[in-house]
């Protein structure tokens, strides 16, 4: 495996992050949005993530293969400490070691942004994702039955934590 890089993501690193989101609401794997998003969308997405609620990209040979980011779980000041996350990878580079570099620098930046705890919101039936944060220390809470509808279908939602 390559060498992958992981830094702050950049302006001109929003359309690999669009593309790379947009194959999670394609494959159904990873979020309970159905239409895929467009450029419009991710730079105002981008502009909720400054500061604390920062992105990450992954890269490999120059090349963004994923993205983490840091997401306010809870406008009420109670819930400051707790940082939402999402992470995203390229279908080419799934399974491949990505997605736990990322996690790993991703709770290194919730500790120097004041976060004493993640969350996170998956798929029962994602065992690649399940998998990875479980590696990583995650918890399961419990499961949201019937939280959506995808494709028609009720979903359920697993909610993870972890204390960092």
């Amino acid at each position: 495996m390559q060498d992958i890089v992981i830094r702050k993501s950049i302006e001109s690193d929003l359309n690999s992050i669009l593309e790379i989101y947009n194959q999670g609401i394609e494959d159904r794997i990873a979020t309970l949005e159905v239409e895929t998003k467009n450029y419009s969308y991710i730079m105002s997405w981008n502009e909720n993530h400054k500061g604390r609620f920062s992105v990450i990209v992954a890269e490999i040979e120059g090349k963004v293969v994923g993205w983490a980011s840091l997401n306010q779980y809870n406008n009420r000041s109670a819930y400051g400490g707790v940082a939402d996350l999402s992470v995203y990878i390229s279908r080419d580079y799934r399974g491949q070691g990505v997605g736990q570099k990322l996690l790993a620098n991703l709770e290194t930046l919730a500790k120097e942004n004041g976060f004493h705890k993640i969350i996170l919101f998956t798929f029962p039936f994602n065992q690649l994702g399940q998998g990875l944060y479980k590696k990583m220390g995650f918890r399961v809470v419990g499961v949201f039955e019937n939280q959506g509808i995808l494709d028609g279908e009720f979903v359920d939602v697993m909610a993870m934590e972890k204390l960092l």
